[in-house]
Order: C-alpha cells, then structure tokens, then sequence
C-alpha cells in the first residue's frame, strides 16, 4: 500500500485564519475548496454536520497532489481515535466502503477506492463514517454532500491553474 498523505485542517479553521500560502477557493455549501502553496496541493473539505465533543477537529476532505500525480485522495480525521485493528467504514445508504485507518485518521486502501468513493461522494446526498473508540463504542460522524462536487472540482481546476 502506497503511503497516504494527511494534515491537520479543519473548514472554520481554514477559512478564519488562513496561513500564508494557502488561497481560498471557493465556498460551496458545507464544502471549502483551497490551494496551498507548500506543498503545492488543492482539497476540498468539510467539517461534520455535527460536531462531536472528541479531542480532535473531525473532517473529510479530497487532495489534489500534483507532485505526487495524485487526482483526488480522500481523507478523514475521526473526532477520537478507533480502537486498534478495529474497522472504519464509510457508509452511503446501503453501500458502503472498508478504509484504512491508523489512530484518527482514515483513507481509501488504493486509488481505485478513492475514484470509487469519490463518485459516490458525487452522487449522494450524505455519508457517515463509523467505527470503534478506543472505549468501545460504535462512534460515526455525518457529512452533508451538497457542495462536495463543486468543490472538488474547484480545488482540481486550483491544482489545474499552478
């Protein structure tokens, strides 16, 4: 398995107090879009519909890393870490995803599930994200998905532009 790529940003945070470097894209719905110039990468992210009292900001986002020639990573920061070597799941309706977790983050296993987890993202109108805490109980964080293809599209086109 490739090694994924992740940061710390959550939406209000981006939008409030954007460090130097970092252009706003665009807001769309619940969705942000940005550009960062080092490294050089493009997301869009939101912030859960509501928010959890965990030790950490939850949000899920989609990264454009031209370097990397990466098209579109998903990423998702849990509000609380998961128990060890238990499951996260991203569950649209009734279909649903398996992702790779370490302690509060989450990815697709490989491209082909990024790609495939995007276009459900297109399509749908939300999405949950379950799992374990290390307490053990079931944990999830919703998204509204209104936005999230402008959005996407607004950071490629960002990463498109440099």
């Amino acid at each position: 398995m490739k090694a994924r790529i992740c940061w710390l940003f959550a939406l209000p945070m981006l939008v409030s107090a954007a460090p130097p470097g970092r252009t706003p894209l665009g807001i769309f719905s619940g969705w942000g879009a940005f550009r960062d110039a080092q490294p050089p990468r493009c997301y869009a992210i939101a912030t859960p519909e509501r928010r959890g009292s965990g030790e950490w900001r939850s949000f899920a986002s989609v990264a454009i890393w031209p370097r990397q020639k990466i098209g579109g990573q998903v990423h998702f920061r849990l509000r609380e870490p998961r128990r060890p070597n238990s499951p996260v799941r991203l569950i649209f309706g009734d279909r649903s995803f398996a992702l790779v977790a370490a302690s509060v983050d989450a990815w697709a296993p490989d491209p082909r599930a990024d790609a495939a987890i995007i276009g459900a993202m297109r399509s749908a109108t939300s999405m949950r994200i379950a799992w374990v805490s290390n307490d053990g109980r079931n944990r999830s964080d919703g998204y509204l998905l209104q936005g999230v293809a402008t959005a996407i599209d607004a950071a490629a086109l960002g990463c498109a532009r440099r």
